[in-house]
């Protein structure tokens, strides 16, 4: 695969190429959806009423890498905060800069909207992704919690 990455909104038309790179994200993640939760997930990228957002890199003119990130309300800043939520680059297309220019581009946006931090979590076990993460942003040193329903 050659050329330059170009980043930009990944459009309506595009589901079953999002589809391939989000479900190749859960499962590296191992992860399982309740029903219809990828449907409503695609819908509120489209919904410009919507924080939530979706991004793709193309290398050639095709979707190589996918984020999608949302602003929410921090009661630390008067500004809104930017959680990157998920991040996927496809594994033909590692090396070439997707991941790197993905997260820039989420920085630039969250610029824009006066976002104060942009921030993210992975699995410690994710060591490949950690290098570049070491990369472009700060470890905090948290550790994440949570309590499912």
């Amino acid at each position: 695969m050659a050329g330059d990455i170009v980043i930009r909104s990944v459009g309506k038309d595009e589901r079953a190429a999002w589809d391939s790179l989000w479900n190749g994200y859960l499962a590296f993640y191992n992860a399982t959806l309740a029903p219809g939760a990828s449907d409503v997930a695609w819908q509120r990228f489209h919904d410009p009423d919507e924080p939530m957002f979706l991004l793709g890199a193309y290398a050639d003119g095709k979707l190589i890498g996918i984020v999608q990130y949302l602003f929410h309300r921090s009661s630390w800043t008067p500004g809104n905060y930017c959680y990157l939520q998920d991040l996927y680059v496809s594994e033909d297309a590692r090396g070439l800069g997707a991941g790197r220019a993905l997260i820039e581009a989420v920085y630039e946006r969250a610029k824009q909207a006066g976002a104060s931090r942009v921030h993210w979590l992975t699995q410690a076990s994710n060591t490949q992704a950690r290098i570049l993460y070491d990369k472009v942003a700060e470890f905090s040193g948290f550790i994440q919690y949570r309590h499912l329903f």
